[in-house]
């Protein structure tokens, strides 16, 4: 279906793109320094899972209906930003009780619930809807035929590799949390850490144009 050279080509910018800074990047680190590694993996699995909504969208041109509406724009936009705030409002209230990286501890998060928020945190960014937009089909080669599988194969290019960097992120911020587990009150500031950057990404998700 994609060449070799359309593949690797496509393959490598992806990679670049995943491993810059960016708020999913940041999303991953802080849940897997909060909560522990096993869970930072469970929510940067749940990033990358949502690309597939978006490779959805890309596929059947609504994100074309979203790009050409700024009330549709705006909306998504805001939704997603007061998902972000309310995300980080709750880690802000948090009693700071749990260790990092124990599962057993009764106020610990579900790993199932962490995926699920990540897939969703994902799915309803507008600006990750516009990517697709206008980053799948410059890999697109209209000459092959097919358009709508040639972008759907690049969708999941794109999903499995933004699978295994966001798992390796959310594995070694895990990591890091279990060591600072030994320091008295860490998970009180770790869940501060944490909060301040989902509200500080939501609101800037909201405000920027």
């Amino acid at each position: 279906m994609l060449s070799p050279d359309q593949f690797l080509g496509f393959l490598l910018a992806a990679a670049l793109i995943t491993a810059s800074p960016g708020p999913d990047n940041l999303m991953v680190l802080g849940m897997g320094i909060s909560k522990g590694r096993r869970y930072g993996v469970a929510f940067g699995l749940g990033c990358a899972l949502g690309c597939l909504s978006h490779t959805a969208l890309a596929v059947i041109g609504v994100s074309a209906l979203v790009a050409a509406s700024p009330l549709a724009f705006t909306l998504l936009k805001i939704g997603g930003g007061l998902y972000l705030v309310w995300l980080g409002v709750q880690a802000l209230r948090s009693s700071g009780a749990t260790r990092v990286g124990e599962a057993g501890e009764v106020a610990a998060p579900s790993m199932a619930g962490l995926f699920w928020r990540g897939v969703f945190a994902n799915a309803i960014n507008p600006k990750v809807v516009l990517f697709f937009l206008s980053f799948l089909p410059q890999f697109v080669v209209a000459a092959r035929g097919d358009v709508g599988w040639q972008m759907a194969a690049l969708g999941l290019t794109f999903t499995a590799q933004a699978a295994v960097l966001f798992g390796a992120l959310g594995w070694f911020a895990g990591a890091i949390g279990q060591w600072l587990n030994r320091r008295p009150r860490a998970g009180l500031w770790l869940d501060r850490i944490a909060g301040t950057i989902f509200v500080g990404l939501g609101l800037r998700l909201i405000v920027t144009r």
